[in-house]
């Protein structure tokens, strides 16, 4: 039922109950069955044990618990004890990274229980004839409550009578000044929601003037209740990062499973016993999945992680990073956004004057008159603490006292010097304040509101050049207020608006604005050389909206700006078409918050929303990274946000998508690492068995190289410093595989290289030993010592000695660290648990040679252009 659209008696009958007396117990009792509580309904959490058992889905984490079962098959057939320490490893590193990624994932959603804290706690209801304090969860539909100056509203609401009512909705439509309402109004059914100025909805505030209201909708029906619902059917879709590495783990377990085939038929044909075939196929197995790279890649995002907190962005999800780096259009809410979400007074114009005068701390004696008359005209307040400005009442009132505190004239001053007589208060028909003081002796009557309401009361003041003043102040999106005056002989018994508000001196004008955030420019800017289109979403009017968005460069020449209106008549198909043209959408509810998101999306862009009220949070938790404002945000935003600005500050942002950009670009480096070692392990068994029928490398062997020996100089290789000129790149594509640009081809010779060197060790070390042991031990310390090395060549694809061979300083340390443990390995008797023996000292010289190759092959790759410099 669309309750705007009825008049006060309409309502009350639909709604059964008494304006006077209100429902009766039974009544009460019965809505409650029908209805349910005045409560948002929360989503079931997943418990600890069901996120641990989400972690074993991965493809990669299942081979290996293959290999792991297959490996205790034959530990208990062979019946050694030390054959089970191969399985107990496996699995060891399987649940170490179940707990890691559990550990990891971003807490229980918020966005709910936030909505429910915004719920008023308690109401003013008039039951059976008697006004009493109810807790707000027991309102129904039908209940009449009462409503003043700083309640919150419980419950979505038809107003029945007001008086000057104001309501602070700009959490739910947007709008940065309270909205007015009036009782008597009825609304067309299709107007949006800021435009129902006879509802009043759940979970917004009263600012100004009192009212009595009648319940519409309670707990999941309210506005907020419909968000919440909205919240809840938008499921957290994957990042790209992560759809790449389960595609890429799928793709290595195809792998490792073909070439598992292939090897147990070769060693059947050539008489191979079974278990040993077992055996060599676990060891491809292992060697084909980089057990690391998820954690290592959590862990690259977590020090990306910290990185943003310290540029004041706080991240909610892990792989939001690497999805905010690759943002190609940012969505953003105007109110407390790109603006300061606080009125502001700019301009006054004096009549009389050619030009309005801008705000400042010293203004002209006619300006500061003006000021001074405006202030005792007002109800509002500023209250200073600790040099922390609070501002109290109506925000266009706020901005005018703020104003004549500038001007060193602080309205208790002023109050206190020329004292209020007597008022008419605002109201909306009226659209006029007044007030009357004594000044210098005189009684003296000052008016303040909308020009076109004041004009008709004046008898002095040139008019016709003020009225132009009010077109051009409004077009550059001021919200105007006229100021007039008269002095009267003696204070009326009964001040009324006729005995007033009439035969004024017309006395001046004040523009306010919502101003922009003065870093915003610059952070636009940076967009657009970035390749990011800005696009300015809010529930404010198109006028102002189109006017912020063109002062700040997001509303460039030819683009348009278009109201929720032209949206909800546009199909999806037209929608499509016009998206890559439209910078600013006005009037928008939450729905079209999420379509354009969605239009954005299905043209394979990566949308990223920043906003701060409640109505951005299904759009926040719909796009691909979410952006919550953390200063004026409210908790739903937060709650649905991927990422929180701790300083509301929007360039931020663009720290932010170059740390990402960074991120990701150091994750392509640490799989480009991880897999050129994988590929090399699996060419080098698969190669060694089918040549001569032998595994060169043993599955623990492979598994202490994969995640001891290689995890610490990739982890650190994810630290290396961003590059300069990354924010003059493009945004990736969203289809655009971890493996473009040429990183395929490099992965997969960089492999063969790997491998070559390994067989080269493994069968020199058996020819000098004269045992199999001979040339796997040699064989592991190449192709350990060797990927150590590599480490370095991954830094860039600049040459070693441009970029500074040692200014990683955390990769030094690192592959100190991955050295002495090979160390530990070769030369101590742990060896004999790894199956490894000792080598003459001419084959430890020739591994620590072949081990310094890929340097020399990576150089000459780079010098000669085969690896090129993306721009």
């Amino acid at each position: 039922m669309t309750f705007h659209q009825l008049s006060p008696t309409e309502t009350i009958q639909v709604l059964n109950t008494n304006p006077s007396s209100g429902l009766n117990a039974q009544q009460v009792q019965e809505k409650l069955s029908q209805f349910g509580e005045n409560k948002l309904k929360e989503k079931k959490k997943k418990s600890f044990f069901q996120r641990f058992l989400a972690q074993f889905k991965d493809v990669m984490i299942l081979i290996l618990l293959a290999a792991a079962a297959v490996s205790f098959a034959i530990a208990c057939v062979e019946g050694e004890p030390k054959e089970f320490f191969e399985p107990v490893l496996i699995l060891l590193i399987v649940v170490l990274n179940a707990i890691m990624g559990v550990m990891q994932e971003s807490k229980a959603e918020k966005a709910l229980d936030a909505l429910k804290n915004l719920s008023a706690p308690h109401a003013r209801v008039i039951r059976d004839g008697q006004e009493a304090v109810i807790d707000a969860s027991q309102l129904v539909p039908g209940d009449i409550i009462r409503l003043e100056a700083g309640d919150f509203i419980p419950a979505d609401s038809r107003l029945l009578r007001s008086v000057s009512l104001k309501c602070e909705e700009s959490a739910l439509t947007g709008e940065s000044v309270p909205s007015e309402k009036d009782a008597q109004v009825v609304v067309p059914e299709n107007a949006p929601l800021g435009d129902r100025s006879n509802m009043v909805f759940s979970g917004c505030s009263v600012t100004y003037g009192t009212a009595v209201a009648v319940v519409t909708a309670t707990g999941m029906d309210t506005e907020m209740g419909r968000i919440a619902n909205l919240l809840d059917s938008e499921t957290d879709s994957q990042t790209p990062l992560q759809k790449k590495l389960a595609q890429l783990g799928k793709y290595l377990g195809i792998l490792a499973l073909v070439a598992c085939c292939i090897i147990f038929v070769v060693g059947l044909a050539n008489g191979i016993p079974p278990l040993e075939i077992f055996m060599t196929a676990v060891s491809l197995a292992v060697s084909a999945i980089p057990e690391g790279l998820p954690a290592i890649v959590t862990v690259v995002l977590s020090i990306g992680v910290q990185r943003m907190v310290q540029k004041n962005a706080l991240i909610r999800r892990l792989p939001a990073v690497e999805t905010l780096g690759s943002a190609s259009v940012i969505c953003s809410d105007k109110t407390g956004t790109l603006t300061q979400n606080r009125m502001t007074l700019v301009k006054a114009y004096v009549d009389g004057q050619d030009a309005p005068e801008a705000i400042g701390t010293q203004n002209s004696d006619p300006v500061r008159t003006l000021l001074r008359y405006a202030s005792l005209c007002c109800d509002g307040t500023v209250v200073f603490h600790d040099g922390q400005e609070q501002h109290i009442g109506d925000p266009t009132e706020t901005a005018i006292v703020l104003a004549a505190h500038k001007n060193g004239m602080p309205k208790e001053g002023l109050d206190k010097q020329y004292p209020r007589l007597a008022e008419l208060p605002f109201d909306s028909d009226r659209k006029l304040m007044t007030t009357v003081h004594q000044i210098d002796g005189k009684y003296t009557v000052i008016v303040k509101g909308a020009f076109d309401m004041m004009a008709p009361r004046c008898v002095a003041g040139n008019l016709e050049s003020a009225r132009n003043m009010v077109d051009t102040m409004s077009s550059d999106a001021l919200r105007v207020l006229a100021i007039a005056y008269k002095e009267i002989d003696a204070l009326p018994e009964n001040p009324t608006s006729e005995n007033l508000e009439c035969g004024l001196t017309f006395m001046g004008l004040v523009g306010m604005i919502d101003p922009p955030r003065p870093e915003v420019k610059d952070a636009v800017d940076v967009c657009r050389m970035a390749g990011i289109k800005p696009v300015m979403i809010t529930g404010d009017h198109v006028v102002t909206a189109a006017a912020i968005a063109r002062e700040l460069g997001i509303l460039q020449p030819g683009d348009k700006a278009i109201t929720g209106s032209e949206l909800d008549a546009m199909t999806d198909g037209q929608l499509d078409r016009e998206v890559e043209h439209i910078s600013v959408y006005a009037r928008v509810s939450p729905e079209n918050k999420i379509r354009i998101v969605k239009a954005w999306q299905r043209k394979g862009q990566v949308v990223s929303m920043t906003g701060d009220g409640v109505n951005d949070a299904p759009a926040l938790k719909a796009a691909d990274i979410g952006c919550a404002m953390g200063i004026t945000g409210t908790d739903v935003a937060k709650g649905a946000a991927d990422m929180t600005l701790t300083d509301d500050n929007f360039s931020t942002i663009v720290d932010a998508v170059r740390e990402g950009r960074g991120i990701y670009a150091n994750i392509r480096k640490v799989v480009g690492f991880l897999l050129g070692t994988n590929i090399g392990e699996v060419i080098t068994v698969f190669t060694a068995m089918l040549l001569w029928h032998k595994t060169p490398l043993l599955s623990m062997q492979l598994l202490w190289i994969n995640l001891v020996t290689d995890s610490m100089p990739a982890i650190a290789l994810g630290m290396e410093a961003v590059e300069s000129d990354i924010m003059e790149q493009k945004p990736r594509p969203k289809d655009e595989g971890i493996f473009a640009h040429g990183l395929g081809v490099r992965v997969f010779l960089q492999g063969v290289m790997f491998a070559v060197l390994s067989l080269i060790a493994f069968v020199s070390g058996e020819r000098a030993v004269g045992s199999l042991a001979g040339g796997q031990t040699l064989a592991f310390m190449v192709l350990s010592l060797s990927q150590v090395v590599q480490a370095y060549n991954m830094r860039s694809e600049h040459s070693l000695f441009r970029i500074g061979l040692f200014s990683n300083h955390k990769l030094n340390w690192a592959c100190l660290v991955s050295f002495l443990l090979v160390a530990l390995v070769l030369f101590t008797p742990v060896r004999t648990a790894f199956g490894l023996v000792v080598l003459p000292g001419q084959s430890y010289l020739l591994g620590l040679g072949l081990s310094l190759v890929p340097v020399v092959v990576m150089e000459l790759s780079k010098a000669f252009g085969l690896i090129k410099h993306q721009h």
